[in-house]
């Protein structure tokens, strides 16, 4: 179910494979800031709507100083560099947003997003709602925000538990994260509950196409064909 907090409402078709519009001239692409807690499943939702779009729909990958853990391939999961290199970039401004966890330092390159908007392209972006809000309040209405959620905290903790990789100590704290992050949902645009895979892949493309639609968002299509309408 995808809901925005303003009567617009959205809907795909379900099991539909997402359209790929070509963007307007003059347009700018739809920044999509993906949040939710861990276990919702957000992170191969974008994986999966980027794969099939295309070439249309880009995933912004971060930076981080942590070392690769097992499987992870520079460029693909992260961007692996040194706190130096981190810190420069910081300094220069290289970051759309940007945080320490657990001794680490992470962050959202600003350059690629700026490119791929301009070029029209549209950029999801799978971020936590610290990192949102930084984002939002750099790019304001060219910025949506969508929550995901699992379709209740009984089946949350069960993906958790599932993973394997965590003691119960550990999954108790995650819980306890997740009440937090869930608690801010309300600050977002759009909420998605992750149920059946396919129809959440087809809600956020949804809200995507209907954002290119909307005549308020700064570089829509809608507000160029307005301009330029005769």
């Amino acid at each position: 179910m995808a809901q925005r907090r303003t009567t617009r409402r959205t809907a795909g078709r379900r099991g539909a494979r997402p359209a790929v519009p070509s963007p307007r001239p003059g347009s700018l692409g739809v920044l999509l800031i993906v949040s939710g807690p861990g276990g919702a499943g957000k992170t191969t939702l974008c994986e999966k709507l980027s794969a099939m779009s295309g070439g249309r729909v880009a995933l912004s990958i971060s930076c981080t100083t942590r070392a690769p853990r097992g499987g992870e391939v520079d460029g693909r999961h992260y961007h692996f560099i040194s706190r130096q290199a981190f810190r420069r970039a910081a300094a220069a401004g290289r970051f759309a947003e940007h945080a320490e966890v657990a001794g680490n330092f992470y962050g959202t390159p600003r350059p690629f997003l700026e490119e791929q908007l301009a070029a029209g392209h549209d950029v999801l972006l799978d971020i936590d709602v610290q990192g949102g809000d930084a984002v939002r309040r750099l790019y304001g209405s060219r910025a949506v925000s969508i929550f995901v959620l699992p379709p209740s905290r009984r089946i949350l903790e069960e993906r958790l538990r599932g993973r394997g990789t965590d003691s119960p100590e550990r999954v108790r704290a995650r819980m306890e994260l997740a009440e937090r992050e869930i608690a801010r949902a309300g600050d977002y645009d759009y909420l998605v509950i992750n149920g059946r895979q396919e129809e959440a892949i087809a809600e956020i493309d949804a809200i995507r196409r209907a954002e290119h639609a909307r005549i308020t968002r700064e570089g829509s299509g809608a507000s160029w064909a307005l301009k330029t309408w005769s």
